[in-house]
């Protein structure tokens, strides 16, 4: 009754070049996702130096200028009329 175990690595293939891209695939996809993650973690500030010199530079007068005539604009005056008895 001698059983003869066999303890040879069992024969696997060697992976295609698919298989190796979807791997690699993966693991970029998985590490932009911890990068997407991290970015709404911790935000990065603006530089206001970029801005700046794109853009012309804005006061805090004109910038509130056309917030405080859109309400005008969207109200319509009441007609003023008697009351008939």
């Amino acid at each position: 009754m001698a059983v003869e175990l066999d303890f040879s690595p069992p024969e696997i293939p060697e992976p295609t070049f698919m298989e190796n891209v979807l791997r690699y695939g993966l693991f970029f996809g998985a590490i932009f996702q911890l990068i997407c993650v991290l970015a709404i973690i911790l935000p990065v500030p603006k530089s206001h130096k970029t801005d700046s010199d794109s853009f012309e530079p804005k006061n805090s007068e004109t910038a509130k200028k056309p917030k405080a005539t859109a309400p005008q604009i969207s109200k319509k005056p009441k007609k003023e009329t008697k009351k008939k008895r």
